[in-house]
């Protein structure tokens, strides 16, 4: 499927709904290895590491900024003295969201680059693609982007971890969510045909009980045509839509809703979630009308509040990043780099593999999310809840509502975000 033919076909559909939407008014210190030893991407004065993501392709309009954000944020750390005295190298290879050119990047870079770690890898089925081969490798596997619960397997990939708050706990959230705020209202879903749709049905139905769902319609991202999705949703009378999309397919389901005359409310997984994104494949006219209300997860600043993080990455924007959208992807982007820099502090002046995992897996890392960090030996899932964003006149921020999610139980928790410290450069 073709990034721009999929734009165009939400752009015709927001140039058709333009009159419909007027109408509407819609810290233990971790191991560390030898000086002499000899360890993939560690050399004296540089730290190399890669990631295999989207440049190009269905999946490149609303991730392709991720990984940018998080050189800006590499070049702003290694101007700031790196981690130990080194510089991090990040090679970025594009996989156009393809699994087989996945295979193919990430060969390169355990093989011939010689990275020491792989981090922030995009997307489920391209991530899943290399996942025995980077555990059979004993190369670490940091912050994967994507909410799979695959990643939340220590005994048999001891060296992935996830970043993204798992599928089943935004499905959860968003239910709970709409249990709380509209107990009278009916809900329904629409996701994709893989683990993704599958685990946020799984999350939704522990909130809303196993015919909590009035309706469930599927689709496929290689058919960018949704009509007849959208047309049983309504036909369904559903009133709260959850959504287990990407970018591109959130702003297509809202803009065929709009051409069938029919606005719902809108609750999506923080994956097809991100406001600017979806102005852009809708347009700047039709876009914010469409969006006003979208509801979404979110377990990082965010980019319509007033965070000290937020602030700091703003600035790193501008200065490192060639003053590119400031949107939620960027402060993803920013957010994983930061993490894997206070793991590379952790992990001690003479890093190793090993060292590296003791140190994610230990428990000391803070990050700067708006819940604590879930790592540990029994555990590499990142976060195990989810605060709720609504877009309000083009400002997307939390409402105040946060949950949790433990042994099949969500809960309504405080958040308590990490203050900014260091000036965003982990050390003592």
């Amino acid at each position: 499927m073709s990034q721009h033919s999929l734009t165009r076909r939400v752009a015709a559909l927001a140039g058709a709904t333009a009159v419909l939407v007027a109408l509407a008014g819609c810290s233990t210190p971790a191991a560390t290895g030898d000086a002499d030893e000899d360890v993939p991407g560690i050399s004296d004065d540089t730290v190399t590491i890669g990631a295999h993501t989207p440049l190009t392709g269905p999946a490149a309009a609303g991730y392709s900024s991720i990984s940018a954000a998080a050189t800006a944020y590499f070049d702003y750390l290694n101007d700031n003295g790196g981690v130990h005295g080194r510089d991090i190298e990040y090679i970025v290879k594009d996989d156009g969201y393809n699994p087989a050119t996945t295979q193919t990047v990430v060969r390169e870079l355990v093989q011939e680059d010689e990275v020491f770690a792989i981090v922030n890898g995009l997307g489920t089925p391209t991530h899943t693609a290399v996942l025995d081969y980077l555990n059979q490798n004993e190369v670490p596997d940091l912050f994967v982007a994507s909410g799979s619960t695959s990643w939340n397997q220590p005994e048999k990939y001891p060296f992935t971890f996830g970043f993204n708050a798992d599928y089943v706990v935004e499905g959860a959230a968003l239910a709970q969510y709409a249990t709380d705020e509209y107990p009278d209202k009916v809900v329904c879903l629409l996701g994709q045909d893989d683990d993704f749709g599958d685990e946020m049905i799984e999350g939704a139905e522990l909130a809303l009980g196993a015919d909590g769902l009035a309706q469930v319609e599927r689709y496929s991202v290689s058919n960018q045509d949704v009509a007849a999705q959208i047309g049983a949703l309504k036909a369904a009378g559903c009133e709260i839509n959850i959504l287990a999309t990407i970018n591109g397919f959130t702003a297509l389901a809202l803009g065929t809703a709009a051409q069938l005359g029919w606005f719902p409310m809108w609750f999506s997984s923080s994956s097809g979630a991100n406001y600017e994104t979806l102005v852009g494949y809708l347009g700047a006219d039709v876009g914010p009308k469409l969006l006003q209300g979208l509801v979404g997860t979110n377990y990082l600043p965010a980019s319509g509040g007033d965070s000290e993080w937020v602030t700091l990455f703003r600035q790193i924007n501008d200065e490192y990043n060639d003053g590119a959208t400031f949107d939620g992807n960027t402060i993803y982007g920013m957010s994983v780099a930061y993490l894997f820099a206070e793991a590379l502090e952790a992990a001690g002046e003479n890093p190793t593999r090993q060292s590296l995992i003791d140190a994610v897996q230990s428990g000391d890392l803070a990050g700067n999310g708006i819940l604590p960090l879930s790592f540990g030996e029994d555990s590499h899932a990142a976060y195990l809840g989810a605060g709720i964003t609504t877009v309000d006149q083009g400002v997307q921020d939390y409402v105040g509502a946060t949950y949790a999610f433990d042994g099949g139980t969500v809960t309504t928790v405080d958040p308590s975000p990490v203050a900014l410290s260091g000036e965003g450069v982990p050390g003592p």
